[in-house]
């Protein structure tokens, strides 16, 4: 497996022979607006080429709609012929968008070889759960392959931990920046994603990203690290890497 941050949610995997594009945000650095008014959005600039992102890919998965993860840049510049996996009742939108091979994920489905699973997630609570509509995570399983458990947009609440203790995946892959919406976390920050670490199987590993890219969010990768090093969580425990880097893990648990 090789994973490649990119930045915000949008990650390049390449898993069993396959190369996936996930939830891809292609726009400029400040060509969105504000949500706080703190700065335009993305804060961050892409850290490399869209030609050089889309080299190789052969699958895309879009979470949700909303902007910052599948943005109007990605769905003029993806080529329109590239099969696309997402949460049931996006397909129609994703299609008047010009793609042909658009299949929504209602439970499970397998592609190459590689099982794709649907998992729930929260993208807040209380009053803002309808503002931000619904969304989903996923697990990624192959033989040969760590699996792979991407919350996506959601706190930590139930069902997510239910999907970590009983699917005991090898890498858990959170959004962990505490964006806020109407003063309420609309994603994990620091406390819930250390207490990701906590209940996550020994051997696995969690990956932090969706960080320093949003002006809503209130964790940055350095307050995620000081955070847990004052809990005791072991860096190789929780990864939180910078855009662009690429990490490889070549062996599941046994």
């Amino acid at each position: 497996m090789k994973l490649q941050l990119l930045r915000n949610a949008t990650l390049k995997l390449d898993y069993a022979g396959l190369t996936i594009l996930i939830d891809p945000d292609f726009g400029p650095k400040h060509s969105r607006t504000s949500f706080t008014g703190r700065s335009p959005n993305p804060m961050t600039d892409l850290p490399a080429s869209t030609d050089e992102i889309l080299g190789g890919v052969e699958l895309v998965l879009v979470s949700h709609l909303h902007a910052d993860h599948f943005d109007q840049m990605a769905q003029d510049i993806i080529p329109k012929h590239l099969p696309l996996i997402c949460q049931p009742g996006d397909e129609d939108k994703i299609r008047s968008f010009g793609f042909t091979d658009v299949t929504p994920l209602n439970d499970e489905l397998t592609v190459d070889g590689i099982l794709i699973t649907r998992r729930e997630g929260n993208h807040g609570s209380g009053p803002v759960l309808e503002k931000m509509g619904h969304v989903m995570g996923f697990s990624i399983e192959a033989e040969g392959e760590p699996s792979i458990y991407w919350a996506g947009d959601t706190i930590l609440y139930p069902a997510v931990r239910d999907t970590i203790t009983t699917t005991r995946p090898d890498i858990i892959i959170t959004h962990s920046c505490g964006a806020k919406w109407d003063d309420i976390h609309i994603v994990m920050d620091a406390e819930q994603t250390v207490e990701v670490c906590r209940i996550a199987p020994g051997h696995a590993k969690v990956i932090a990203t969706h960080m320093e890219a949003l002006d809503h969010a209130t964790v940055s990768r350095h307050d995620l690290q000081v955070y847990a090093n004052a809990h005791d969580i072991a860096k190789h425990r929780l990864i939180i890497p910078d855009d662009g880097e690429t990490l490889h893990r070549t062996a599941a648990k046994s």
